[in-house]
């Protein structure tokens, strides 16, 4: 072998060995490298034969007091009863995008919605995506919900459905209530329902409900009082007639879900309590139209204003048999008794006495 030849051979031998130890490497490479959306997660599993109870808030990372006020006030100017186009979408992106560079995990997953929507020209769904990735990283289980939600709708993302109930059960085991609500909704099936015996795990549906409802997640309470109501077996097949107990113990879910926010709790009891359509079944102990109006406001005020919370409710609409306390029956009045809103002090008028002293000092003319 001549001189170009052993060269050659050196060189070759030098590069294979690079591209072995290039491999080892990339073989040992750390997970932090990978990006979050792209992490591997066991596939949903319907059959798990126990679901524990984790709280979001223990999961989230603290909040900074400034990046908080400026969230609220983002928040207050993207208000429900302030129509779309008298926002001031500029404001609300500054403030948001402030809040989120100081680690405000609502914030950064409210600046990628914002992104999403197009509200700012300069940012789209790949930002909104990094976003997202970024509240991953910091372990906020709302963040995994929200990939979730960007696989099965392809934003951002390649669309993979199998991949979004990945992120979704992983957003629920990490104490997500949304994630919770929407899982167990798909576990709750009834025999008749298609692929009921493939989805129906309903022990391990009404943990998730009832771990969701308890971190004041209202929606959920709707589908939870149907369970409370015609208890089921773990097949959906339905167990047993409704009892008295069991439809107390749903009317306090739906009542409960009212101040948690839950609009269709508060239309069904508007309709319990109004106009049942089956007397025989009724969840209430009776007909009262009186309640049946107060709840009936609540209602069209949460459609109106899904973000409204009412925790002084059983100070204006408790259930029976307390009494009503009264009422003017105007909207606002309930609202903001309702809500714990306290009216401003009223300006104090003079009395007869004193507008007959004589004034501490002159007029100017």
């Amino acid at each position: 072998m001549d001189s170009n030849q052993s060269s050659m051979a050196g060189t070759r031998g030098r590069l294979a060995s690079l591209i072995v130890l290039c491999c080892l490497l990339a073989c040992k490479m750390p997970d932090d490298k990978v990006l979050p959306r792209n992490q591997s997660l066991p596939l949903f599993n319907p059959h798990v034969s126990d679901f524990i109870c984790e709280i979001e808030s223990n999961k989230v990372p603290p909040i900074d007091a400034q990046a908080e006020d400026w969230f609220l006030e983002a928040r207050a100017l993207e208000d429900p009863e302030i129509f779309v186009e008298d926002r001031d979408y500029r404001k609300i992106i500054d403030l948001t995008r402030q809040a989120a560079e100081r680690s405000h995990w609502k914030a950064m997953l409210n600046l990628a919605s914002l992104y999403v929507e197009g509200r700012d020209p300069l940012y789209g769904e790949e930002e909104a995506v990094q976003l997202v990735e970024k509240a991953m990283r910091l372990g906020v289980p709302a963040a995994y919900d929200r990939m979730g939600t960007y696989y099965a709708n392809g934003t951002g993302v390649n669309g993979d459905i199998t991949r979004a109930y990945a992120f979704w059960q992983k957003a629920a085991q990490m104490g997500n209530p949304q994630a919770m609500d929407f899982l167990s909704d798909k576990l709750n099936v009834g025999p008749a329902n298609e692929g009921a015996g493939y989805w129906a795990n309903i022990p391990v549906a009404i943990k998730m409900m009832e771990c969701a409802f308890s971190q004041g997640y209202g929606p959920v309470a709707y589908n939870l009082s149907y369970m409370y109501a015609s208890p089921r077996m773990a097949t959906g097949r339905v167990s047993g007639p409704r009892t008295p107990e069991t439809k107390a113990l749903a009317l306090k879910v739906l009542h409960e879900g009212v101040a948690f926010g839950c609009e269709k709790c508060a239309n069904k009891l508007t309709i319990e309590f109004g106009d049942p359509f089956d007397l025989a079944n009724m969840l209430v102990p009776y007909i009262d139209k009186a309640r049946a109006e107060r709840y009936g406001v609540l209602s069209r005020a949460l459609g109106f204003n899904p973000n409204r919370r009412f925790p002084n409710l059983d100070k204006i609409l408790p259930l029976p048999p307390a009494d009503l306390p009264p009422w003017d029956g105007q909207r606002k009045s309930l609202l903001d008794a309702a809500m714990g809103v306290r009216p401003p002090p009223a300006t104090p008028q003079p009395s007869a006495a004193s507008l007959l002293q004589k004034p501490y000092f002159l007029a100017a003319d």
